[in-house]
Order: structure tokens, then C-alpha cells, then sequence
């Protein structure tokens, strides 16, 4: 399930672990020993990038058993990762029931940032989910979107953040699709640029999710704080009627192949994994080379949404496999 389709479901919460290595913390608690430590010989060897953490790894923890979302950064820190990835739809107690209001805004800034210096995290995006459609073909609903998304520039540089993460979601129309999604980035980035703020796209389904279509829209923006957010496994461009199951699927290597060019933030997803702690759907270290290749040395976010795995067991293989992934790349 998809962050913008997403109202409430799932299961449970976790607990923190010890992680040996490069990006241990102190004096963690272990509590739950069904999830291996790393082996700290393969801990010893840096990646090439840094790991944060995508909140929508732990959504189920948050939306069915009431985990406090504010919690998000003890938790990052004690699974080993030094950024935070906020998901925007995780606070509706706090922001969407209340409008989104001046001082609901102040107030989820504030205790983000008083959580994130406790454990000594850096706050690096927040992904805006249910704030409109950015590439919507009517100009006016376009327009109101822009607005609603500027709030979330400013929060994004009150807490330090460097990005913001967007939708382009509209028309299905192509050539349509991509003269919206331009108006709207460009509407957008001119605030943010101000702000020093990245507008950042994610391929999230619909045509966004056509690499070389999402490529074209960052070409005819050429903005410098205009970008995309490559994820290893939203590829599904449309899904068969009544289900979930995907229709028609961008080939995941070339799409983010294109959109590495214009990256400012990296997602590894991941669902399922196999004996070897790989996973099943998509090969890391392909998608490690790509990003290495083009010369990407900021932050990869880990992004589980299995039901295999808890999510915190989940959010540890991922760790685990990018790490390991990373000492194949050449």
C-alpha cells in the first residue's frame, strides 16, 4: 500500500535494538533478540552514503497501535540510522484535524526539532502526502495546491531539512501530464528556492512513475532546487481495475537510471527477502551501481512496507542488505 492511498491499517510496534557498527549509538537497549545484531566485522566498512530513515516504514506502528509519531527519532537512532525522513500523513491528530492551522504547524515543528536534537538526528526531508495534486489540469486547483505545499517549504526549513518530498499526481494524459507538472514544480521551486528549500518528485505511481516522462518534466523545469526522489520499487504506473495487483510496470533499473541524474534523495524500498536477507523483487546492488555511478553521496532512506516481516525486523533487513550491498559496488 502506497503513502497517499494510505487511512489507517496493520500491526505492531517495535522496540529498539543494538547496532554495531559505523553508526551505533552508545548505550541502546536490547530489548527484543529476535532481530540479529550486525556482524560487526561488516559493520567496519563505510558506504558511500549515508542512511536515514522513511517513516512510512513504521506507519503501522503509528496508525494501528497508537505509536506516539514524535518517537520516530528515538527509534531511527536506535536502529543504527543518522537522518529522518518524515511522512506528512502521520500526524493527523496533531495537523490534518486541525486544518493544518499556523500553530498546529509550529507546534509539530517544534517538537520534531526538540526530538531530533535530543538523539542527535539530523532532520533531512518531509514527504507531503493529501495536500492536492500538483499537476492537476485545472490551473486554479493546481494553484491552490502550490499553496497548501508552501506551509510545508517553510516547516522543511525550520527544521533544517533540505527537501521536501511531492506528488505529481493529474492528468493521465502524457503530454498533458508533463505541461502541468511543470507549471506546478516551477510554481512551487520559485517559492522553496527562496527558502533554500529542494522540491523533490518521487516516481509514486501514475505517470510520474515513467522514468523517462518524469525525466522530460526536470528537463523542461531546469531549476536547481527542483529534483527527484528515486524510489528502487514505485514502478506501477497503473493497476488492474478493483485491485492492487500492477497492470503496466516501468522497468525499475532504466527508470532509475533516468532519474538519478536529477536526485537529491534516494529510497530503498523493500517488501520481501529471502533466505539470504536479500531482496526478492529488487537487486540492491544494481541499484547501488546506478546510484553510485552517478555520483550520489547524500542520504538513502530505507523505505520497508512488507507483511512478512514486522516492521521493525523489516526496517533492520533493509539496513542490513544496503550495507552489504554497498561493499559490491564497485
Amino acid at each position: 500500500m502506497k503513502r497517499r492511498n494510505f487511512i489507517t491499517r496493520t500491526t505492531a510496534a517495535g522496540v529498539g535494538v543494538t547496532f554495531l557498527g559505523a553508526y551505533a549509538c552508545k548505550e541502546t537497549k536490547k530489548e527484543d533478540k529476535t532481530i540479529p545484531e550486525m556482524e560487526e566485522s561488516s559493520a567496519m566498512t563505510e558506504p558511500f552514503f549515508e542512511l536515514s530513515l522513511a517513516q512510512w516504514s513504521i506507519h503501522k506502528m503509528i496508525n494501528e497501535k497508537g505509536v506516539d509519531p514524535y518517537t520516530f527519532a528515538e527509534k531511527a537512532k536506535n536502529w543504527g540510522f543518522k537522518g529522518l525522513e518524515y511522512v506528512s500523513q502521520l500526524y493527523p491528530a496533531d495537523l490534518e484535524n486541525d486544518d493544518y492551522s499556523p500553530e498546529a504547524m509550529t507546534a509539530f515543528i517544534d517538537k520534531s526539532n526538540t526530538e531530533a536534537e535530543k538523539h542527535g538526528m539530523k532532520n533531512v526531508l518531509i514527504m507531503i502526502d493529501r495536500q492536492g495534486n500538483l499537476a492537476a489540469s485545472d490551473e486554479a486547483e493546481r494553484n491552490e495546491t502550490v499553496e497548501k505545499h508552501k506551509k510545508w517549504v517553510d516547516a522543511a526549513a525550520a527544521m533544517g531539512c533540505h527537501a521536501i518530498r511531492v506528488n505529481l499526481n493529474g492528468s493521465n494524459d502524457p503530454e498533458e501530464w508533463k505541461m502541468n507538472s511543470v507549471d506546478g514544480l516551477t510554481k512551487l521551486g520559485r517559492y522553496a528556492k527562496d527558502k533554500n528549500i529542494n522540491v523533490l518528485v518521487e516516481n509514486h505511481g501514475g505517470l510520474s512513475s515513467n522514468g523517462e516522462l518524469h525525466a522530460e518534466v526536470m528537463q523542461m523545469v531546469a531549476m536547481d532546487n527542483v529534483g527527484t526522489l528515486p524510489d528502487f520499487g514505485n514502478f506501477c504506473i497503473t493497476r488492474k481495475p478493483d485491485s492492487w495487483d500492477c497492470e503496466v510496470m516501468y522497468d525499475k533499473y532504466k527508470g532509475v537510471k533516468e532519474l538519478m541524474p536529477y536526485a537529491k534523495a534516494v529510497s530503498a524500498k523493500s517488501n520481501v527477502f529471502d533466505a539470504e536477507g536479500n531482496e526478492e523483487n529488487i537487486d540492491y546492488v544494481k541499484m547501488l551501481q546506478i546510484v553510485k555511478d552517478n555520483g550520489y553521496t547524500g542520504f538513502v532512506g530505507v523505505e520497508y512496507e512488507g507483511n512478512v516481516l514486522s516492521e521493525e525486523e523489516g526496517i533492520i533487513a533493509t539496513r542490513d542488505l544496503l550495507l552489504k550491498a554497498a561493499k559490491e559496488v564497485v
